[in-house]
């Protein structure tokens, strides 16, 4: 089998190399994302495997197929940028990651939550320029707060646990999730004027787009947190930098950001970034945005790797597809 690995980066060669070998597969690393510009790169190729920044839509998968690509690997959870339902009707299964380490994701979603309530980004700064003042860093404790998460699939229910570790009450909004001891379900509306800080777990969903907007956030309180680590378009990006602006909220904590796509993974900072609302809510003070690393653990990455090619595997055996998309 011959692979077609888009949106290469020096971090995936590791474990996909290693674990190509292994299966006695072929691999060739594609640096720009999939799409229908880039999509004849993949000539030759049995299968290809995208990541969340690319564009698999109905042109794309039509210059695949005629290129002879069988299989669609994606190497994430969410297939939210994959018309996979095209992709069937030609013939061309679409397989994910589903599950790979859903402890990296919540982690990072408090290690984005302690940086923004213990100012530590400014500590930083300021300790790298010898001053030592605690003037303006007083932050506030976890401990006794109302955090409200939004999806409480595997990742959401790490977190869960790690809210209870800091003695935090957790309220949670899934309307598949059955009771979980030491939290308290509630509905959208009492998650937004309750909690102290929302933070979201949730997939990409055409009934969830910007379910972060103006009104849900009229709702909160004038000190809420927002945090993300899920999928950008959950959060109307404008909607969110008006709130911060006009001090409506705290502030937020961002991995993801909903026109990410050709900026995240990118090194822009000799030329900077044309999108006013990101560069916005970057300067901010109360805001911190990492590039879409959540996931991106050494643990997490040896996940990917060996779950896409046992996926690939299974395909290649004609056996039923664990991970299918449907």
């Amino acid at each position: 089998m011959k692979i077609a690995l888009f949106d290469a980066k020096p971090y995936d060669r590791k474990h996909f190399s290693a674990d190509a070998e292994k299966y006695g597969y072929e691999l060739v690393y594609i640096e720009p994302a999939l799409s229908k510009h880039t999509a004849i790169l993949a000539r030759g190729c049995d299968v290809v495997c995208p990541f969340v920044d690319c564009t698999v839509d109905s042109d794309t998968i039509d210059i695949l197929k005629a290129e002879g690509v069988r299989l669609i690997a994606l190497r994430s959870a969410g297939f939210n940028n994959v018309d996979y339902k095209y992709a069937e009707k030609n013939g061309i299964p679409v397989v994910r990651v589903p599950a790979y380490s859903p402890y990296a994701v919540a982690e990072h979603s408090f290690a984005l939550l302690l940086a923004l309530v213990r100012k530590l980004t400014h500590a930083y700064v300021r300790t790298r320029e010898f001053n030592f003042s605690l003037t303006g860093l007083v932050g506030t404790d976890l401990h006794g707060k109302t955090i409200g998460i939004i999806g409480a699939g595997k990742i959401g229910r790490v977190a869960i646990d790690i809210a209870k570790g800091f003695g935090m009450r957790v309220l949670i909004s899934d309307p598949f999730a059955e009771a979980i001891e030491g939290t308290e379900k509630a509905d959208l509306e009492r998650i937004m004027s309750e909690s102290d800080i929302i933070s979201l777990y949730c997939p990409l969903t055409d009934g969830n787009h910007h379910m972060i907007n103006k009104e849900t956030i009229s709702m909160m309180k004038r000190n809420a947190l927002i945090i993300n680590t899920s999928r950008g378009a959950l959060i109307d990006s404008n909607a969110l930098l008006e709130a911060l602006k006009d001090r409506k909220i705290g502030g937020a904590a961002l991995d993801v950001y909903e026109e990410e796509a050709g900026i995240f993974y990118q090194d822009q900072s000799d030329t900077g970034i044309e999108d006013d609302t990101l560069a916005r809510l970057i300067s901010m003070p109360n805001v911190i945005i990492t590039s879409h690393q959540g996931y991106l653990t050494e643990d997490a990455l040896a996940a990917i790797s060996a779950t896409t090619m046992e996926n690939i595997k299974q395909f290649e055996e004609g056996k039923e597809l664990a991970n299918i998309v449907k």
